[in-house]
């Protein structure tokens, strides 16, 4: 027999997405060194957490297709880039 609480409260252990519908951001560096190149992406639709990381759909001015990416892959392009010179 399945029991139901009256009043429980929402489950909060679900990791709430960072980034908002429409912000621009950019993928982070996955060798710690400074990306090739700044492309910028904005933020389509948000979708379901994965692997404990909230998922976005994101698309590129230059490119014709929509990605799919987890939140640790995104940072806030207000950020500024580390230019090639200043890598280490």
């Amino acid at each position: 027999m399945i029991r139901f609480q009256q009043n429980a409260r929402p489950r909060t252990d679900t990791p709430s997405h960072l980034f908002a519908i429409g912000q621009i951001v950019r993928m982070k560096s996955r060798s710690g060194l400074a990306q090739k190149t700044a492309e910028l992406f904005q933020i389509k639709s948000r979708l379901p957490v994965k692997d404990g990381s909230p998922q976005y759909r994101i698309r590129s001015e230059q490119e014709t297709y929509e990605r799919v990416t987890t939140e640790d892959n995104l940072e806030v392009a207000d950020a500024p880039a580390v230019p090639d010179s200043q890598a280490v």
